[in-house]
């Protein structure tokens, strides 16, 4: 039986950098590095949820190497996604960042589930921050109905 999700993998330009970046400036924990000759197995965690592992990884094999270059011009070109966390305050968690050099391409804006912000991390992969709160998806529903059948 699947009890949890317990592995992701970020495909990053660079693992030492991205290493770097996901610990000094984001603040997550260093997990296992391992050096299997062609293969490095690098991953980080976030110190509140460390059964999470996040495998920074770079294309290449077992992928293709059409798919290898198509993830890396992906990379270069910003289109790959990392993860999304939760915030407890997006604001100041936007604040703080920028004063790290973080670049932002969504500020922090109001959604029905909470705060959102978006963000890219030092590969051009972008990262969504959410100040998470409690809504109800069928609720929305129905008042969005309500206020059409108002027009």
């Amino acid at each position: 039986m699947i009890t949890n999700i317990s592995l992701t993998t970020v495909f990053v330009k660079d693992i030492e950098e991205s290493k770097r970046f996901y610990v000094d400036v984001l603040g997550f924990a260093e997990g296992d590095d391992v050096d299997l000759g062609d293969y490095r197995w690098c991953t980080v965690q976030h110190p509140s949820q460390p059964e999470l592992h996040v495998h920074l990884s770079t294309p290449g094999p077992p992928f293709s190497p059409e798919m290898v270059a198509a993830m890396q011009r992906s990379l270069d070109e910003g289109g790959m996604n990392s993860v999304g966390v939760h915030v407890d305050d997006c604001r100041a968690t936007v604040a703080d960042l920028k004063a790290k050099g973080v670049h932002f391409i969504q500020e922090p804006e109001e959604r029905p589930y909470g705060v959102e912000a978006l963000m890219r991390d030092n590969s051009g992969n972008w990262m969504v921050l959410v100040e998470p709160r409690t809504f109800d998806p069928r609720q929305m529903e129905a008042d969005a109905a309500a206020a059409g059948a108002g027009s």
